[in-house]
């Protein structure tokens, strides 16, 4: 289990930097343009808008495993015992589960958009649309990894430090 995870977070981390990295060339354009020529072209809104989109679909999982969502822990790490460990499988299995009924409809409304075409850039509307099916996965497998891994007594369920892979 450790290696499917480890390659869906090399996976997330590569398809982030890539949304970023279109994201920062279309505004890189945008601003190009609307500074030395009379105006941007109307795509470089579209692709960011679209960039954007996905750089939050792959970066919700890893910010999942690291804690960088938001998180009320306030309380329920101040309670004594086994406590923090048991709400802390709680929320991650609470977080599975809503994204495991989640996934049909996202399915739904990414299948809506094979209709459908976007104004500027003329892209099938479902391969933008996924994105929120991206999230929605990506969520449920970061939180069904990390109440699998509480189960298993793995781990006590704090989020993953995101440097401890990275080469020393």
């Amino acid at each position: 289990m450790k290696q499917l995870v480890s390659t869906i977070v090399l996976i997330s981390r590569v398809a982030t930097g890539a949304a970023f990295l279109v994201l920062m060339g279309a505004v890189l354009i945008q601003v190009y343009a609307r500074s030395l020529l009379s105006s941007s072209p109307v795509w470089t809104e579209e692709l960011t808008r679209f960039a954007l989109l996905y750089l939050a679909a792959f970066g919700a999982g890893l910010s999942f495993r690291s804690g960088d969502l938001v998180n009320v822990d306030i309380v329920s790490e101040k309670l004594p015992g086994p406590w923090p460990k048991r709400l802390r499988f709680v929320g991650a299995a609470a977080t599975a589960i809503l994204c495991g009924f989640l996934v049909e409809p996202a399915w739904k409304y990414t299948s809506i958009g094979a209709m459908q075409t976007s104004p500027a850039l003329g892209w099938r509307m479902d391969f933008i649309h996924a994105s929120l099916l991206v999230l929605i996965l990506s969520l449920l497998v970061f939180s069904a990894a990390r109440a699998i891994s509480i189960l298993t007594g793995a781990s006590d369920g704090l989020p993953q430090n995101r440097f401890e892979e990275l080469p020393r």
